[in-house]
């Protein structure tokens, strides 16, 4: 079998393709024939050993945290009726870039008629957080909402379901390639935080907003944070800019100012499958699609995780097996 295998912290020349044993189902177990496995950005900050208290992860390891495709075989105590089925799962600490997954058969999820395989795996993670996020910092109708790193996986399903509850949608993104993207979606404001005056353009058209969902975190979110009316509530979440954009406490408590951060996001597993069924669900009935803007096959996973270190990446990028 072929996997993506970490020997070292590094740049993305680190990931290594490379051969091992056929893998098989144990008791409670399920085999998944790989076709698409998810790719984060955060797995790039991990692999160069940025991931601190919060993915304390040492080489070697393999990277790859989930992956959609069919169950080829099942073990001992597990309905066999699963083989055959189209799932999209997470495969965590076992990896994800691969060629076949074996894992706990309590953690997969059917993917719904009417949902490729390709959008399942980019729901994976990106369409569970977009819904779990909404959950803890609820969008009502008319509420103005600022989503930066809007053309990423999780911000453009942001700007769709935001859209889908009611809300004024004010779509933050960095270069006309993304804004193009983001276009088809239709938020009610566009903007370009490459410009300097990129808050400006918000304040004139909304007059402030009543939340922020960042995605983007360092000087964007900051700066998206003072954008914020009194009362309104901010989720810093993201950290491609730099460091997550947390505001200071007496601000927040003088303003009325509800804050969510990364650790409000770790949902457990039978909630994060909740949220991604609603994910599931609600792209199986057109109110959401991934926005998908580049795959790589499994050897080119270096290129993949180039193209989000370097932010040329729009939407999700998935490896296709």
């Amino acid at each position: 079998m072929r996997l993506i295998e970490v020997t070292r912290f590094g740049g993305p020349e680190v990931l290594t393709l490379t051969e091992a044993a056929e893998p098989a189902p144990g008791p409670g177990e399920v085999l998944v024939e790989v076709a698409v496995a998810d790719v984060l950005w955060v797995e790039t900050m991990i692999r160069r050993g940025h991931g601190g208290a919060y993915f304390p992860v040492r080489p070697p390891y393999r990277p790859g945290v989930g992956v959609a495709g069919t169950v080829g075989a099942v073990g001992a105590g597990v309905d066999p009726g699963w083989a055959g089925r189209r799932v999209v799962t997470r495969t965590d600490e076992r990896g994800g870039y691969l060629e076949r997954a074996v894992v706990p058969a309590e953690g997969i999820v059917p993917v719904p008629d009417g949902v490729s395989l390709p959008d399942a795996a980019a729901l994976l993670h990106d369409g569970a957080t977009a819904f779990g996020l909404l959950d803890l910092v609820p969008v009502r109708g008319g509420d103005r909402v600022l989503v930066t790193a809007a053309a990423g996986g999780l911000g453009a399903l942001l700007v769709q379901e935001v859209r889908a509850r009611g809300g004024v949608v004010v779509a933050a993104a960095r270069g006309p390639a993304k804004l193009d993207a983001l276009r088809r979606f239709a938020p009610d404001v566009v903007v370009d935080y490459a410009e300097p005056d990129w808050t400006e353009q918000v304040r004139a058209a909304t007059g402030g907003v009543h939340v922020v969902l960042d995605g983007a975190g360092g000087d964007y979110g900051r700066a998206a944070f003072d954008l914020l009316l009194d009362g309104g509530r901010f989720s810093a979440h993201g950290t491609p800019a730099g460091e997550f954009a947390v505001p200071d406490r007496e601000a927040t408590r003088a303003r009325g100012i509800t804050v969510t951060g990364i650790a409000d996001l770790r949902f457990p597993p039978d909630q994060a499958r909740r949220h991604l069924r609603a994910a599931l669900d609600a792209a199986a009935a057109g109110r959401v699609t991934p926005l998908i803007g580049q795959t790589y096959p499994l050897h080119r996973a270096s290129e993949a995780h180039r193209a989000l270190e370097e932010r040329a990446a729009i939407g999700k990028a998935l490896l296709t097996v």
